[in-house]
């Protein structure tokens, strides 16, 4: 890469918008159909139009743990909030920021020698978005290294 793209202005978060979207969407409407069958099939017990509720509120709750991940950049660091974890990183933390072809999001090459996926910057469903993400991370990053 030999032209570096511009620095966005920080604070930038960056999230899979389009298949947040989608799986909140998803989510809102497995409920909205379950709580519709459950009130129309005749003959339900309580207990089992509830567990037909409980069952959309369940799915719903699954699909926005996977709605959740996010790369926050900001001033002093980046903040990597994936499915279950967070984890706070200061700049000098990271060495490399990758999105290689077939990688399912970008992973961060730590000083510690271990790598970090950030599942907020991944191409499913917007690829382009991802890449241009992943540039915009890989120029803060380095701007902020210090080796930079």
């Amino acid at each position: 890469m030999s032209e570096l793209p511009e620095l966005p202005a920080l604070p930038v978060t960056f999230r899979p918008g389009r298949t947040r979207a989608v799986l909140l969407t998803a989510g809102v409407a497995i409920l909205v159909v379950l709580t519709v069958i459950a009130l129309l099939i005749p003959g339900l017990s309580p207990g089992e139009r509830l567990s037909f509720i409980f069952t959309g509120v369940l799915l719903l709750g699954v699909l926005m743990l996977l709605g959740r991940p996010k790369v926050v950049a900001d001033e002093s660091g980046v903040t990597v909030v994936n499915i279950a974890t967070s984890r706070r990183l200061a700049w000098a933390e990271i060495v490399q920021v990758n999105l290689r072809p077939g990688d399912p999001w970008v992973f961060l090459n730590l000083t510690d020698g271990t790598s970090l996926p950030a599942m907020g910057i991944q191409p499913g469903i917007a690829k382009q978005r991802a890449i241009s993400d992943a540039r915009a991370l890989r120029a803060l990053a380095e701007a902020r290294s210090p080796q930079g």
